[in-house]
Parts: C-alpha cells; sequence; structure tokens
C-alpha cells in the first residue's frame, strides 16, 4: 500500500483519537518515511528540512496574533458585542424571539463576510477570528447557538473567497500557482476565466454551508465563557477605537500594495508589523502593557504556528518519500479510459495529499505536473483542467486538522476550553464541504 496512503491514514485516526496534532503529524511522518524506506535517519533530516520552510508562517501568525490582540486591548470588538447586549437586552417578551432570531443570522452572516473579506478585501487571513470571535462568546452562549455552525461558516469564508476570487489570497491561488503551474506543464490557458472555471466548486460549498446550517440547528448548551480574553471593557476611549480603525486601514493599505505589486516580503508580516507600531504610536496599548499584550496574542496564535510548522516537516517527508508521484499515476491510470472515473480518482488523490500536508496551496505544485497531461490525453478542455485541479488543491483543506482554515476557528471559539479542534471543527467541516467539493469538482470536470 501507498506510503502515503498509510500515512494520511494514521494522521487522521491519531487525531480522532484526541492525539495533539503536532504529535500525530510527527508519527505519521515517520510511518511514511518508514514505510517509504527512506529509513529512520532520512526520515529525520527531510522532516528537519522542512521545518524551515514553516518558519515565516508561524512569525507571522504570531505577529497577527499580538496584532489582534492590540486591537481587542482598544475596545473595538467589544464596542460589537455591547451593541449585540444591548440589542437583546431591550427586547421585550413580544419582540424578544424576533431579536434573538435576527441577532443570530447576524453573526453568521457576519462572520461569513468577514471570513471572505479576509481573503481579498481585508488580507488579514484568519487573524480577523481571535480578534472579534471571543468577544460575543457570551452572546452565542445566550443564544444556544451551535458554535459548529460559526466553525462551518468561517471555513466557508476563507475557502471559497481564495478558491473562486481572484483578489488577494485568491489571486495567488488561481494566478500564481494554480495558472502558473497548468502552463508550466504544457497547457495553453489563453482566455480561461477562473471565475467560470471555479463555479460550480463554489457553488458546492455554498450548498454544504446551508446543510451545515441544518445539521447544527438545534440549540447547545455551553458553561459560561469566561476567560482572559471574553472578560468585558468596562469604558471604551473612543481615542483608541478610532487608532485602531486607523491601524487596520494601514494595515489593510500595505498588504494589498505589496501583494498588487509582487513583492518578496511576505504581506501579513510587514503588515502586522506595522499594525503594531501604528498601535503602540498612538499607545493603544500603554507601554508599561504592551509586553503583556503582545504575548497573550502571540500565545493565542502560537499553537497554530507551531502546528503549520510541523505540517512543512510533515510534507517536506511525503515529497522525499516518492511515494505521492506513483499514488497519481496509479490511481489516475486504473481509470486511464473513462474521463468520468479518472476525474473522480484524481479528485480523491488531491483529497488525500491535501488532508495530509494541511495546504492547498502546497498541493497545487505537487499535482500540476502530473494532472496537465493526462487530463489532455483525456480530451478534457482547458477550462474542466482548471476546475478539476483547482477543485483537486483546495479538497481537504477544509477538514485537515493541519489546515489553518480549520485551526483558526478553534482558536476563536476553543478560548474558554469548550470547543473541540476535532469534533467541533475537523469532522463538521470536512463532512459539510469535502463531499460536496468533491461533487462538484467532478461535475465541473465532465460539464465544462
Amino acid at each position: 500500500m501507498n506510503a502515503v496512503v498509510i500515512s494520511v491514514v494514521v494522521m487522521l485516526a491519531l487525531s480522532v483519537a484526541r492525539v495533539h496534532v503536532v504529535i500525530s503529524l510527527f508519527i505519521a511522518a515517520l510511518v511514511a518515511g518508514l514505510t517509504a524506506q527512506m529509513g529512520l535517519e532520512g526520515t529525520m533530516v527531510a522532516f528537519q528540512e522542512g521545518l524551515a520552510g514553516g518558519a515565516k508562517i508561524a512569525l507571522s501568525y504570531a505577529l497577527l496574533g499580538a496584532f489582534a490582540m492590540a486591537v481587542a486591548h482598544s475596545g473595538l470588538p467589544q464596542l460589537l458585542a455591547n451593541w449585540l447586549i444591548s440589542k437583546m437586552s431591550k427586547a421585550d417578551e413580544s419582540t424578544g424571539e424576533h431579536v434573538r432570531r435576527a441577532t443570530k443570522w447576524g453573526i453568521i452572516g457576519g462572520v461569513v463576510a468577514m471570513g471572505v473579506m479576509s481573503q481579498n478585501l481585508i488580507p488579514i487571513h484568519i487573524a480577523f477570528i481571535p480578534l472579534i470571535v471571543p468577544p460575543i462568546l457570551g452572546i452565542l452562549n445566550e443564544l444556544k447557538l451551535d458554535r459548529r455552525i460559526i466553525a462551518t461558516s468561517i471555513t466557508f469564508g476563507i475557502v471559497t473567497a481564495y478558491m473562486f476570487l481572484p483578489i488577494g489570497f485568491g489571486r495567488i491561488y488561481l494566478h500564481d500557482i494554480l495558472f502558473a503551474n497548468i502552463e508550466k506543464a504544457g497547457m495553453d490557458l489563453t482566455g480561461v476565466n477562473p471565475v467560470l472555471a471555479m463555479a460550480i466548486p463554489a457553488a458546492s460549498m455554498l450548498v454544504g454551508l446551508i446543510l451545515s446550517f441544518v445539521s447544527y440547528r438545534g440549540p447547545r448548551e455551553y458553561g459560561a465563557a469566561a476567560s482572559e480574553y471574553t472578560r468585558p471593557i468596562e469604558s471604551i476611549d473612543t481615542k483608541k477605537v478610532w487608532a485602531a480603525l486607523a491601524a487596520i486601514i494601514i494595515c489593510f493599505v500595505i498588504q494589498t500594495w505589496l501583494t498588487i505589486a509582487d513583492s518578496n516580503a511576505d504581506p501579513l508580516l510587514i503588515g502586522a508589523v506595522v499594525g503594531l507600531t501604528v498601535l503602540l504610536a498612538f499607545r493603544v496599548v500603554p507601554w508599561q502593557q504592551a509586553d503583556d499584550v503582545f504575548s497573550g496574542g502571540m500565545k493565542m496564535m502560537s499553537l497554530i504556528g507551531l502546528i503549520m510548522i510541523s505540517a512543512q516537516g510533515y510534507a517536506s517527508v511525503l515529497n522525499a518519500s516518492g511515494a505521492i508521484e506513483p499514488l497519481v499515476k496509479d490511481t489516475a491510470s486504473l481509470f486511464s479510459g473513462s474521463k468520468l472515473l479518472a476525474a473522480f480518482a484524481m479528485l480523491v488523490v488531491g483529497l488525500i495529499i491535501t488532508m495530509g500536508i494541511g495546504s492547498s496551496f502546497s498541493t497545487l505544485p505537487i499535482i500540476s505536473a502530473i494532472y496537465v497531461p493526462l487530463c489532455a490525453a483525456l480530451g478534457f478542455s482547458p477550462m474542466a483542467t482548471v476546475a478539476l485541479i483547482g477543485t483537486a488543491g483546495a479538497l481537504g483543506d477544509a477538514g485537515s486538522p493541519a489546515s489553518d482554515s480549520t485551526l483558526g476557528p478553534t482558536t476563536g471559539l476553543n478560548v474558554d476550553g469548550q470547543h473541540d479542534h476535532m469534533r467541533d471543527t475537523v469532522i463538521p467541516t470536512f463532512l459539510h464541504y469535502n463531499i460536496p467539493l468533491l461533487i462538484g469538482g467532478w461535475i465541473a470536470a465532465m460539464v465544462l
């Protein structure tokens, strides 16, 4: 059996059994290396070499966490929470249920919108989650809203935005990675519109979101959301709120400019540093409290950084094992005479690889070089090839224990220890998005 398949199954089984994700990734890396006959030393060397690739990601997330905590210190997120609380408290018996329902759907719609904007309009990625979610946990508890709805809503916004909208992170995914690798493999994409190519897969993500509303529509009881991240701010300084808004706008402008300019500098890293500098300059965070505030933010995001570093090491072992290319070729060759079955096989292999690596951005370069000639030989159009490979790369991002699309929601929803990463984020997003996306990508490959 293929080393990649065995390794991914081991990693997922350990994660479901509540073994820490970092430990699961490390053990899965050992299984992959030893199964591929790399030996213990070769496996460890490959794992260690891959760790360096996640260092920049981890630092960016840590600084974004500090930036989010500093903005929260201004009282800006609490203004939103206070407004929602006041709306609910003013409701009488006749209008109470209507207000509760409006508040519930307003919060859900808000986190979906913020998830989408975090990938393009305000490209701060998952940094908005610890900024916005913890202050409203008390309201979610009062509404008895199942937090799995919030997790699926956030993941929908993040994943659908980059795989469908060619702006911000979406431009990187669709043009800089997907189109670039397909053209590098020898296929001409002149006249191919990525939005049209990914429209059916994106629609399937929307179907998954709607299904999650049905699955988790029932009330769910939680304990009091009391933690250092959810304590209300008694007095809010308007000047600090305006300064925080200014810092967010400046951060957005810098990240957008660096993205458009195609700079080698990391937009997330630079934007976070500049945003922190602005907040310090305007004394949103007093100098004597800066260390505690920034440390708290970094602590909140450090676990994601550590997991992403480990995931890079794991991905390095999978690549060094030499088992990915045979997996792709052998699986596809089984159905080489049928476009229908070959498309399904290629999507499933993309799901397996992305579930293991935890990054759709890293999956595309791996599969494109092999999938493009196969698609051309089977008679898939350029539009269908883009849809097939783009979907195969995105499959597994929602539902992977090591993906920031699942780690991010857990970070915000579990600050009070009442939201399990695997059972309340990973499994719900896997079921509601990977299955519809598999079907949607399959349909797109056949009709385009």
